[in-house]
């Protein structure tokens, strides 16, 4: 993807509002954080000549301004909600008739996949296909999962899955399957993988995550308000969480229902045509995308080098500097993700981002030519986690400050009167910082007389105070974990990439295993300060200290199912998704069944080797390779099974066109004591494998297999159009 020059475009009406509405929140946070920062100064005796307390003040600053610019965004998103929305946004510019009479256009949905459910998966993207088909517009959508899953267990069922799909959605010329055989940049090579492919045959690319939903309305208002907007790379809805088991999720769901929509709003006020993407249930302008959007490997030392992980940002950078515009529309409905389920599975994720954004660091130091709002957005992205650390360094100097002044014998001004007034003050304004948000987006829903579909005002009122507890108490979990995550990164230890956990709860022996660190330093603090420490000092740490005690129960129970079951019977943490379901979602979270029955008591690799059916799909997505590279392979799975190979010998087998024929014909003709006789003697004479019954998947699709004539190949299987290059 070579990139163009940038596009010389009339500077647009929008800009002056921005330059407006930044100033003004610039002025705020600076404001409001000197004034935090004059009264730390009289409540403790801090001196700016000495270190400590020179980095004290530096820390508190920072901190205190990055808390602030979050508040402040969720402010204006408040203004603007009340004062009927902004009049500068996509949404805004035209009517709901002029949209309608607009024509769509070619416009590819892309599922990028990597070892995930493959059932769960394919029932978000069946539920989105059903939502165009009841809108009378499939013409104009394509869908495409592109998979970079490298279990031979895992891919073998999504080609299976795929395959019975298309059957059921009679969609052969309309849903493709791709799994590239060497990964190369993460998802964002995935993408350019299609791009290179396919892009253009496409005005536009609609990208999904595996647990993401973009509802059929909303898919073609997003194709339309393209049409009307040439100078518009990228428009990104605001998804909400959905699909919430474990008390930890729907935890998520509750937050990000309730108090998305003002950050959101106030994100969008702000940023403006300057917004960033955030790498799915967004549309992107594919010629574009592909002139200016190429990403090659950081040149840099240690952590910047390589691929570039979180790449959405850059990616909408880049766009903005070619001299198109990137939007967010947080007044698009029926955008939905899910939540990871437990807490150590966020952490997990965390981990990869932590990394991803601290590479910024060097795009932001090195790229020119960079919007300022997309400067800005790299900095916030980076402050995410590097927080973490600055966090745990100003409460150890708070600390170490605190009991210095404890044992001081002169009168400190935090023990007299003159500085009650400051601390007051100080107080307040903390408290109003990490709670404001949360008021003002529930008074929000108050004055919509939306609180109906929470539970009711008095159930909404106390799953906020709920969801704000909890938060309190991981805020030290996740402050530990995440400089973790950052040290790793600096050091340059590799992040493992593999596929998200959907549905698993946390035991007790995971959730010791993974707070083991945090719960020592707990228990050492508790020794030492108790041993040296004054007793004041113990009182000052246990906001910290005692939720780092206690993560393990904590994570054993906000992982658990029952628990969620329990808050939802109790009508708490509702949302209006979860209680009124529209019916993508209920579609989506019923399920499919398009694999074989696991009552065969066959892995998917000896469903493709036994299966007449599986071993004609597989074969006609595998190549055709030198009989060498795989013979002793194929030889040494014919007599012992493929549970003695490892998993590269197994995906050279399963994409290997003859290997797969040989393996076919000759399990079939094995003599009844070998390993393939054993497993074919052990299946049930009425499986469909011996009688030609079929192998029913759903109501309007079965797999027939019929046992092989020995010696002869199994029928070819007839699929469409499908590029497996």
């Amino acid at each position: 993807m070579e990139k163009g020059a940038p596009r010389n475009i009339r500077p647009a009406r929008w800009r002056r509002a921005a330059s407006f509405r930044r100033t003004l929140l610039a002025v705020l946070v600076l404001c409001q954080t000197a004034s935090a920062v004059v009264a730390l100064t009289w409540i403790m005796p801090l001196e700016i000549g000495r270190l400590p307390d020179t980095l004290l003040i530096s820390l508190f600053a920072l901190l205190h301004g990055w808390i602030a610019v979050g508040c402040w965004t969720a402010v204006f998103g408040f203004l603007v909600r009340r004062t009927g929305g902004d009049r500068y946004s996509l949404a805004r510019r035209h009517t709901e008739e002029s949209l309608g009479k607009t024509a769509l256009a070619p416009t590819a949905i892309v599922v990028p996949i990597c070892n995930e459910p493959v059932e769960r998966t394919l029932s978000g993207l069946r539920a989105v296909y059903r939502e165009l088909e009841r809108q009378e517009t499939l013409q104009h959508f394509d869908f495409y999962i592109l998979s970079d899953t490298r279990d031979p267990e895992v891919w073998l069922a999504e080609q299976a899955a795929w395959q019975a799909l298309c059957q059921e959605l009679d969609a052969g010329d309309r849903l493709f399957y791709r799994r590239r055989t060497i990964s190369l940049n993460y998802k964002s090579g995935n993408i350019a993988d299609f791009l290179r492919r396919w892009g253009r045959r496409y005005r536009y690319m609609a990208v999904l995550d595996a647990d993401s939903l973009l509802g059929g309305d909303t898919l073609l208002r997003l194709v339309r308000l393209m049409e009307k907007e040439p100078d518009v790379g990228i428009i990104q809805t605001s998804p909400v969480v959905i699909r919430a088991r474990t008390l930890f999720a729907r935890l998520q769901q509750f937050a990000s229902r309730v108090y998305s929509p003002l950050f959101a709003t106030g994100l969008a006020a702000v940023q403006m045509g300057d917004a960033a993407y955030w790498g799915h249930n967004a549309i992107i302008r594919t010629d574009a995308f592909m002139r200016h959007c190429g990403l090659r490997k950081l040149p840099g030392p240690g952590l910047f080098s390589g691929p570039i992980i979180s790449h959405d940002f850059v990616e909408a950078a880049y766009l903005g500097r070619a001299g198109y515009e990137v939007w967010l529309e947080p007044s698009l409905q029926h955008s939905y993700e899910e939540s990871p389920p437990t807490l150590e599975d966020e952490l997990i994720r965390d981990h990869r981002w932590a990394r991803g954004n601290l590479q910024h660091l060097w795009i932001l130091l090195t790229t020119p030519k960079l919007r300022f709002a997309h400067r800005m957005a790299f900095v916030n992205g980076i402050m995410s986690y590097l927080a973490s650390p600055l966090w745990l360094l100003f409460v150890a100097l708070t600390m170490i400050t605190a009991t210095r002044v404890m044992q001081s014998e002169t009168t400190a001004p935090l023990l007299s009167g003159a500085a009650t007034p400051w601390a007051i003050g100080l107080g307040l304004s903390t408290l109003g910082l990490l709670f404001l948000p949360r008021v003002l987006a529930i008074a929000d829903i108050f004055v919509n007389r939306q609180s109906a579909l929470f539970g009711g005002k008095a159930r909404l009122i106390l799953s906020a105070l709920l969801e704000a507890t909890t938060s309190l108490l991981l805020a030290p979990l996740k402050m530990l974990a995440h400089t973790r995550s950052v040290l790793y990164a600096l050091i340059n230890v590799p992040v493992q990439w593999a596929g998200q956990n959907r549905h698993e709860e946390t035991g007790w022996q995971r959730a010791f295993s993974e707070h083991r660190v945090g719960i020592g330093v707990a228990l050492c603090w508790f020794g030492v300060a108790g041993w040296y420490g004054p007793p004041l000092l113990i009182l000052w740490s246990l906001p910290v200290m005692i939720p780092l005690l206690l993560a393990a129960p904590t994570s054993v129970l906000l992982g658990n199912r029952s628990a969620g079951r329990a808050v939802a019977s109790g009508c708490l943490l509702s949302t209006p998704e979860g209680v009124r379901p529209g019916q993508m979602i209920r579609e989506a979270r019923a399920g499919i069944v398009l694999l074989l029955p696991d009552s065969l008591g066959l892995s998917n690799i000896q469903q493709a080797v036994l299966s007449p059916t599986m071993n004609a799909l597989h074969r006609q997505l595998a190549r055709t390779r030198p009989e060498r590279n795989t013979a002793a392979i194929l030889q040494h799975c014919l007599e012992h099974g493929p549970d003695e190979l490892e998993r590269w010998q197994l995906s050279l087998l399963c994409q290997d066109r003859r290997a797969l024929s040989s393996l076919h014909n000759a399990a079939w003709q094995a003599g009844s004591q070998s390993y393939w006789g054993r497993r074919i003697a052990s299946l049930a004479p009425d499986t469909g494998l011996f009688t030609g019954e079929p192998f029913e998947t759903t109501d309007s699709h079965h797999i027939t297999a019929q046992r092989p004539v020995p010696g002869a190949a199994s029928p070819a299987l007839s699929l469409g159009a499908v590029d497996c290059g």
